[in-house]
């Protein structure tokens, strides 16, 4: 291992996932083994994390079954790689501070992301075993993490503070870009996203203006100000569930949705199937729902003969892949991509954090970011939940 003036200790405060549970599962240790590079890998002091949804799913067991009361780990065929104990945390933003065997020495000192998939291989088109840092291997709720060196990108941006950089982490930006590229959104279709204030729904926003779609989003009409800023062409309300589909027809002047980005699921679902088979004599495409998430319920309720009468394609997305990841990068090197960050919290405030995050408000938009006790003084307070207004400001 090369390392550089920079000490680092024997041992580290991290946050412990020891277990399928409530947020008592979560306990902070400071005296945590310090992980050190292998071959191919960097070390990096982590300075945010982002949180994910993800997280507590994992941690409370939500994986995948229909039975509400069974515990059961994410798996993609063979034995769960979850294991206990477990550093949870994907989104990873920090800077280099030593490196294995293999790596260039000339690397240390760089800023940069986490892109946070554990690839089962080299193809950078396809990613068919999803697993990923925070829950095949540890994460980055602790101060230090080793992680393959060609997945960590330097990411110089003086502007972005590194609590917005772990804002924009890869778990919600790349699962948003292969909802639209599994989809294939092209530019000029009318998008419809649903769970538009968190993070996967404010990146699919502004990745649907990047390619040249129209966002339309699904959020309280509180939140319309800012979800129009970032670029949402108007704000529906879900409102009254029965009028939901008029209401986006007239929002869209009568013509239908040509895809659904579905992060709620439930008895939503047939709703945003309804939005895009409205005037089937007016597409130039299949309808097409890509679904990455179910904050509205595991189990939705839909006619077949919906589906294949009216050629509707789903998609199912969790992860995406090596060429999305280096397009993201490219993106957010070049100011296109923007954070959207809600405020930051003590890594050591987990629990308060956790509460929050599944209480939040309607002022919540964006993500919420876990900063190292240690580092909070130059990467946290700025951010911290009182500060939040400033937070938004700088967006």
């Amino acid at each position: 291992m090369v390392a550089t003036e920079h000490t680092v200790p024997a041992t580290m405060a991290a946050m412990l996932l020891t277990g399928h549970g409530d947020i008592e599962k979560l306990e902070y240790h400071q005296d945590v083994a310090t992980p050190q590079p292998k071959t191919g890998e960097v070390l990096v002091q982590v300075t945010a994390t982002a949180k994910n949804n993800t997280d507590r799913k994992a941690r409370e067991g939500l994986y995948p079954t229909k039975d509400k009361g069974e515990v059961t780990s994410f798996a993609m065929g063979g034995t769960p790689t979850l294991t206990f104990p477990r550093i949870q945390g994907a989104d990873v933003a920090g800077r280099i501070v030593a490196v294995g065997e293999g790596v260039d020495a000339e690397r240390i000192g760089q800023r940069g992301l986490l892109d946070f998939n554990i690839y089962a291989d080299e193809r950078r088109d396809i990613n068919l075993t999803p697993d990923y840092y925070g829950h095949g291997a540890d994460g980055g709720f602790a101060e230090y993490i080793a992680v393959p060196a060609d997945q960590f990108y330097h990411i110089p941006n003086p502007e972005l503070h590194d609590a917005e950089l772990a804002s924009m982490g890869m778990c919600s930006y790349q699962t948003a870009y292969h909802m639209m590229t599994a989809a294939q959104v092209s530019a000029g279709e009318r998008v419809l996203v649903s769970g538009a204030s968190g993070g996967v729904g404010t990146a699919l926003i502004q990745l649907c203006r990047i390619v040249g779609a129209i966002p339309y989003a699904v959020s309280q009409l509180d939140k319309a100000d800012a979800l129009t800023a970032l670029g949402a062409e108007a704000v529906i309300d879900r409102g009254d569930l029965p009028t939901f589909v008029e209401r986006v027809l007239e929002t869209t002047g009568g013509k239908p949705i040509d895809a659904v980005m579905d992060l709620v699921g439930g008895e939503m679902t047939n709703l945003f199937i309804d939005t895009m088979i409205v005037d089937m004599q007016g597409r130039k495409s299949y309808p097409r729902l890509s679904i990455a998430g179910a904050s509205g319920g595991n189990l939705s309720e839909i006619m077949w003969t919906r589906i294949y009468l009216y050629q509707v394609q789903i998609f199912g997305v969790s992860h995406g892949t090596r060429e999305e990841a280096e397009k993201l990068v490219a993106w957010i090197r070049s100011g296109e991509l923007k954070p959207v960050l809600h405020a930051a919290f003590r890594l050591s405030d987990l629990h308060a954090a956790e509460r929050y995050f599944v209480n939040r408000d309607s002022n919540y938009l964006g993500k919420i970011v876990l900063v190292p006790d240690a580092q909070w003084a130059s990467h946290g307070a700025p951010f911290a939940l009182e500060n939040s207004s400033a937070a938004q400001e700088r967006r």
